[in-house]
């Protein structure tokens, strides 16, 4: 099971930034009511003398690199207590409030503060989304998770963009708790992507494996997986998603040699008992050449021929070495009586072994045959084997038609979606993230 990180980050630094500029910096504060101006010039709003003088910006300035706090808000609290103050000057205030709070991480004087200069129609579009975006980062830090997701949606409607804080909201919802609804809003998120003919993003994938993992929901967990391994394939995902599998509700042990099968394709490296049980597999179903590769594979990795069981390995060694030279010679024999059996599957087998031998265009061709012939048992497993061979051969549009088409009881399903995705995965697979850990 995962579970989801977050790196803590200054999110009111990057939308507020630490610096002391309170607006009456930048709006000429008049200290003579009285000044004269032209006619035509628009009535600037203006603070009293006594609240300048509390809230100069040179001495605020000082104040600030000083981290002397404390007589910033004492100010502050002085100018408050003045009678009638006017909007403009409450708006000031405010202002200032934002700014130390900010700076000495007092989210009580903050916030208030925030929500007032956002709800004072005095900001200009740009600086009240700032303002709501440090609203709603601040009580997400703050872990009030509820109002964090307030501001952020409100965010989301008067910018009109949602997708910006759209993680956050998740995030938030992670965090309270809420595992259903992390899943549901992320699992909208990823198929919007997909319809766009887009990836859904590395953090929406761990979130929505992390959700699943929390919620002990595997149908799900696998789900997301599934998408880390078709977008962001690692050898790591790639383990985990097959070991998981096998032992999902439903799948039928039956099928165990085509999930190594596949586990030797997309993993660069199999375990030593992997490698081992592929090949007693393919020892007791015929195929000595795919058994010899596998058992070659091992030794040469040293995972095999070594250890406690070193002398079981060599006796299946000796033994599939001398049946694969065997096949090898005397292949060719076996395609008359194959092609005069009433049931298919001896065709089906005979060119899988053509399939190992790297004979591909004879292998499929026996195989295909085999079905259209008709196989008595089990005829959607040969349908599975057909479809990863082609992939096997190079062919991924053939064989991901006919794997498309496989019936997908006993586990073949997972099976043959995971082999049309090996076959169309990324270029620059080897560079992409994990999945959460």
């Amino acid at each position: 099971m995962t579970k989801f990180r977050f790196a803590r980050t200054s999110l009111m630094a990057a939308v507020l930034g630490l610096n002391f500029a309170p607006a009456v910096l930048g709006m000429s504060p008049v200290l003579a009511a009285e000044e004269k101006k032209a006619p035509e010039a628009p009535k600037q709003e203006t603070v009293r003398p006594e609240l300048y003088k509390l809230i100069d910006p040179n001495q605020v300035k000082e104040l600030m690199a000083a981290k002397n706090f404390a007589e910033i808000k004492n100010r502050i609290n002085q100018g408050a207590a003045l009678p009638n103050l006017t909007p403009f000057e409450l708006f000031i205030l405010d202002d200032a409030r934002v700014r130390v709070g900010s700076a000495s991480e007092d989210t009580a004087m903050l916030l208030p503060a925030l929500a007032a200069m956002v709800d004072s129609g005095r900001m200009s579009p740009r600086d009240k989304l700032n303002f709501i975006e440090a609203a709603a980062n601040t009580y997400f830090q703050q872990k009030d998770y509820d109002k964090a997701i307030t501001w952020y949606n409100r965010y989301n409607t008067e910018s009109g963009d949602s997708a910006k804080t759209r993680l956050q909201v998740l995030r938030s919802l992670y965090l309270k708790n809420d595992f259903a609804a992390v899943k549901a809003e992320t699992k909208k998120d990823v198929a919007a992507h997909e319809a766009a003919g887009q990836p859904p993003t590395v953090d929406e994938l761990k979130l929505l494996q992390s959700a699943a993992a929390q919620g002990k929901d595997m149908v799900t967990y696998l789900s997301a997986l599934e998408l880390f391994v078709k977008y962001y394939p690692t050898e790591a995902n790639w383990n985990e998603l097959l070991n998981r599998t096998r032992g999902k509700d439903g799948y039928n042990m039956r099928i165990d040699l085509d999930m190594l099968r596949l586990k030797k394709a997309v993993l660069p490296k199999m375990d030593g008992d992997d490698l081992f049980d592929m090949a007693f597999l393919d020892d007791q179903a015929g195929f000595f050449t795919e058994a010899k590769a596998a058992l070659d594979a091992g030794y040469e990795q040293g995972l095999l021929g070594t250890g406690p069981d070193a002398a079981k390995h060599k006796a299946l060694r000796d033994k599939v070495n001398k049946s694969a030279a065997d096949d090898l010679k005397n292949v060719d024999s076996g395609i008359a009586s194959a092609t005069k059996a009433k049931d298919g599957i001896g065709l089906v087998n005979l060119g899988y072994v053509y399939v190992t031998m790297g004979q591909f265009d004879k292998g499929l061709d026996l195989m295909q045959k085999g079905i259209t012939k008709g196989i008595a048992k089990n005829p959607e497993d040969a349908k599975l084997r057909l479809g990863y061979s082609h992939i096997l051969a190079g062919k991924k549009e053939e064989g991901a038609k006919i794997l498309a088409s496989v019936n997908p009881a006993d586990g073949r399903g997972d099976l043959a979606r995971y082999w049309t995705i090996w076959a169309n995965r990324p270029i620059a697979a080897a560079a992409a993230p994990a999945a959460a850990k």
